[in-house]
């Protein structure tokens, strides 16, 4: 078998999607985020031996915004392990990613970790016994450790002005809070919520992050064991699920890797066994996911054969 040279393959994907005309719309209900420029493209691959292939706009930081929440449940999975369950649910949800009819009709319990009621009552175990800015502070360390990166910061202009903004966020915590699936401060919990939303990251440190999922749970560079190698295939498993919202059944069926988006324009996409990916474009589609993002993960899984589905 021919072997894939992935550094042309994605100077190919830059190239052609820097062309294209259809390039989604921001999310400006965030205002930090209305301004951000939507011709930017970026895309980085981190293969198995640790290679970098990376094209465009690699290098420039955005907001990762929901997909922080693949690490946070991460975390939470290693404090309370499969108790996690009793809060949150592992079915995609078929509704928008802020949602409250489906929480009402389940009673409080929200539907997976990805979406907004998931990954706050996520945030809530973190939470509990620390103080926020402990629990954050552990959440970014976290995530600069997976990086191999002291320099990943949030983003605090982000992170106020989705406080400011975030009223139905604030109504899903609340609502969480009355049947007891949010034990904290509500107050506590979504500021650390919105915080770990704005960490701000590059597609080559968000590719380099991923790897442990691509590894079988261990970290590469140390071969420290992150998760076990049955946790990471099931945190795969959610992500391939609902990682995309109520657009997660398209890009199984487009991609076929497991992947999370995030309204800031990032996706993170995960190759089992063969490559951690990210990119980042910040127009989004209907579903509040990267337009060009999932394009351009569509092209590199066909000219790769990467699909967890078969070539």
């Amino acid at each position: 078998m021919a072997a894939i040279n992935l550094d042309a393959i994605v100077t190919h994907i830059a190239h052609d999607l820097a062309n294209r005309s259809d390039r989604g719309k921001v999310a400006d209900y965030i205002p930090e985020l209305a301004g951000i420029n939507p011709n930017q493209f970026g895309i980085a691959i981190i293969d198995y031996d640790g290679n970098v292939h990376a094209a465009g706009d690699a290098d420039v930081p955005f907001s990762i915004q929901s997909i922080s929440k693949v690490f946070t449940l991460t975390l939470a999975l290693g404090i309370v392990g499969d108790r996690l369950w009793r809060r949150v649910g592992r079915e995609p949800s078929g509704n928008p990613f802020n949602s409250i009819v489906q929480l009402e009709r389940e009673r409080g319990v929200p539907r997976n970790p990805f979406i907004n009621a998931g990954a706050i009552a996520v945030t809530d175990v973190l939470v509990t016994g620390h103080q926020p800015r402990e629990a954050l502070g552990q959440i970014l360390r976290f995530i600069q450790f997976l990086a191999d990166d002291p320099t990943i910061t949030i983003d605090k202009a982000v992170a106020e002005s989705e406080k400011r903004t975030g009223f139905r966020n604030t109504a899903l915590a609340n609502y969480m809070k009355s049947f007891g699936v949010v034990e904290n401060d509500v107050d506590f919990t979504l500021g650390v919520y919105f915080h770990h939303c704005a960490i701000a990251m590059s597609c080559r440190q968000l590719a380099m992050a991923g790897r442990y999922l691509a590894h079988s749970g261990r970290h590469p560079a140390t071969d420290l064991s992150v998760v076990s190698a049955e946790r990471a295939r099931r945190i795969n498993a959610l992500m391939l699920t609902c990682g995309h919202y109520d657009g997660s059944g398209e890009f199984a069926y487009r991609v076929g890797l497991p992947g999370k988006s995030g309204v800031g324009g990032g996706i993170i996409a995960i190759a089992p066994g063969k490559a951690s990916i990210a990119v980042w474009a910040p127009g989004l589609d209907r579903s509040g996911n990267s337009h060009l993002g999932r394009i351009a993960l569509e092209m590199l899984t066909r000219s790769t054969g990467w699909s967890i589905f078969g070539t």
